[in-house]
């Protein structure tokens, strides 16, 4: 168990008590999916003032007395925050553009705990995110996005989608091998869109890994074309 506290206004105790009861649990399945948790504890504040949005810190993340509920809302919030401290913290991305290594992955982490309790499956999430997404402009490079785009919700749906396409293509064995790697092999450092595919390499091979850069990445990181919904 990794050790934490969970600090916040004596008035908002059982809110908050409420709103993170099943913490614990998002830890050790993030850990499962993603490996070791990377740091020595894990703390979260929540402010008396309601906040527009959370902000996490390796080791650290605030939310506002507005995010202290069970609803799906905050509940994904608290997921994509704890997903920060393996992909944004305990990996950095080298350059902005590759913003997606952090906010894709942890939209994704959102997606895959929604399916763990049992509300919209990983599936569910990725139709609707894509139907969202066809609506809107295709305009964006998902490797490169722009400061403008920086932190579009194109960014943040059209990453988790391209890791869902990801697993989809290799399965559920191979995608969790390649997301543990990426974490083990890179812990503490920041990172690039090709050490991602290096580490798909390094479990499906080269000519697999190659493969699925061309017929997978490419199409979802370097085109601002909408590729058709993945499908698991």
């Amino acid at each position: 168990m990794v050790p934490g506290r969970l600090i916040h206004p004596a008035r908002l105790q059982d809110a908050v008590t409420s709103a993170f009861a099943d913490h614990g649990r998002m830890m050790a399945f993030f850990v499962d999916c993603f490996g070791p948790y990377p740091y020595a504890s894990y703390d979260v504040v929540v402010t008396d003032d309601a906040l527009e949005i959370p902000l996490e810190s390796a080791t650290l993340s605030t939310f506002g007395s507005n995010h202290a509920t069970r609803d799906w809302e905050n509940q994904r919030l608290i997921a994509h925050e704890l997903a920060h401290q393996w992909f944004g913290n305990c990996l950095t991305a080298a350059q902005w553009r590759d913003i997606w290594l952090h906010e894709g992955f942890a939209c994704y982490a959102e997606w895959l705990w929604s399916q763990e309790v049992g509300l919209d499956s990983t599936q569910e999430q990725a139709a609707r995110h894509h139907q969202g997404l066809a609506a809107q402009s295709q305009d964006l490079l998902l490797c490169d996005p722009g400061p403008k785009n920086m932190f579009d919700d194109r960014v943040y749906k059209r990453g988790a989608l391209t890791l869902h396409a990801l697993r989809g293509a290799i399965g559920d064995e191979a995608f969790f091998a390649v997301l543990r790697g990426f974490v083990a092999d890179h812990r503490h450092r920041v990172v690039s869109t090709s050490d991602l595919e290096k580490a798909i390499c390094r479990v499906l091979g080269p000519t697999g890994g190659e493969q699925v850069r061309r017929t997978v990445l490419d199409p979802w990181l370097r085109s601002p074309a909408l590729p058709p919904i993945p499908a698991i």
